[in-house]
This record gives structure tokens, C-alpha cells and sequence, in this order.
């Protein structure tokens, strides 16, 4: 009878304990890689995947393929996101999906996992394309906090367009300042990756991490 009343009142305990430690576990770190077209962070989220680290691909390049898939590709000459028939709700589903991303990180049983670009990309580009945004934008941004952002700066001996990218080298560089400014925006100081091999770039990321 004495154990069933000892385990009764360490009941409590133990639950709230337990619950504490998984909640530790589950306090992943939300890491940003971001940067203009052609910086070269694609390769390096590959890279970390590579070494088994948990990264989110970037949703819009799917979005693109889809929105050029039955129209002439000559007629797209820059961004889905100036081109497509209804820009505003194609930022509001990109806009949706990370934070789909961010939220599905609760689960994650890491120490950290990675973002192949983040919430306030979808601002910088809007801005660069002159398009106005209202307050359930910035109120993503603002609501869905990243711990760390690591930006790519624009990189012309790598610089190359493709059939999902369409932005010139110069563009390249607007998208670029346009970045720094919305993520120092929402408080955000910024880690810039030097230029360097793939591998490198890695693992300058890897060792400002663990600082």
C-alpha cells in the first residue's frame, strides 16, 4: 500500500519533469541560409545534407516549374513572383509554406536544422519587385523568429541563369541589399559566408554555430 502512495505523489513529478526534458530536446534551433540567385547556397545545403543535417529545401523553385509549366518559357524573363497572373497569392502560399517549415521544426529531435531561405525572403523580393504587402506578411516574419541567419553574398565567378532562375548578375545584387535591409529590419544580425570551396563555406557555418 505504501508504494502505490509513494508513486501517487511522485506521479505529478515525474510527468512535469519528463515533459521539461522532451521539451528540451525539442527546442531546436531554426537556422536561415539565404542569399540573392546564384550565391552558391543551394550547394551548400547540400552539403550539409550530405552530413546528415536536417535541411528545407526551397519551396519556390517547385512553385516555379509549376507556374511556367504551360506557357511559353521565352515570355519569362524574370521572378514567378513579377510574372504569375496573381502575384499577391502566389507570395501569400510561399509565404504560408515556410512558416509550414518553421512550424514543423517543433518536431524535429535535433540540435538544429537548416533553411534553404527563410520567412523574410518573401518581403525582400516583394520590395524588389515594387509590390506591396500588408500586415499578415510582417506579421510572419515577426511571429516566426529564426535563432540564427547566414547570408551568401552575390558571387559572379560562380553566377550562372537557369530555367528557374531569371535575374541578371546586377538584379542579383539588388536582391542582395534588399535582404540585408529586411532581415536587419525584423532585428536579425546577419552572419555573411565568405567566398570559398563548397566544403569550406560548410564548415565556416558549421563552426559559427557551435561558438
Amino acid at each position: 500500500m505504501q508504494i502505490y502512495r509513494f508513486v501517487y505523489f511522485l506521479f505529478p513529478f515525474l510527468i512535469t519533469n519528463f515533459t521539461a526534458k522532451i521539451h528540451f530536446v525539442l527546442n531546436t534551433k531554426r537556422i536561415v541560409i539565404t542569399g540573392g540567385p546564384g550565391t552558391g547556397k543551394t550547394s551548400v545545403i547540400d552539403a550539409l545534407k550530405e552530413n546528415d543535417f536536417y535541411c528545407y529545401d526551397e519551396i519556390i523553385r517547385a512553385m516555379t516549374l509549376a507556374a511556367t509549366k504551360n506557357t511559353n518559357p521565352e515570355v519569362h524573363i524574370s521572378n514567378p513572383i513579377d510574372f504569375v497572373s496573381d502575384p499577391k497569392q502566389f507570395n501569400t502560399d510561399l509565404i504560408n509554406g515556410r512558416v509550414a517549415n518553421f512550424n514543423a521544426a517543433e518536431l524535429l529531435v535535433r540540435d538544429f536544422c537548416f533553411f534553404d531561405r527563410g520567412i523574410p525572403d518573401v518581403l525582400a523580393y516583394m520590395d524588389f519587385f515594387n509590390q506591396t504587402y500588408d500586415t499578415f506578411f510582417t506579421d510572419a516574419c515577426s511571429n516566426h523568429k529564426y535563432d540564427m541567419v547566414f547570408l551568401l553574398p552575390p558571387w559572379k565567378a560562380i553566377y550562372k541563369s537557369d530555367s528557374e532562375r531569371f535575374e541578371s548578375f546586377e538584379q542579383a545584387q539588388q536582391i542582395h541589399e534588399h535582404l540585408v535591409k529586411t532581415y536587419q529590419k525584423f532585428g536579425y544580425t546577419i552572419i555573411e559566408v565568405p567566398f570559398d570551396s563548397i566544403n569550406e563555406r560548410r564548415n565556416f557555418i558549421l563552426n559559427s554555430i557551435i561558438k
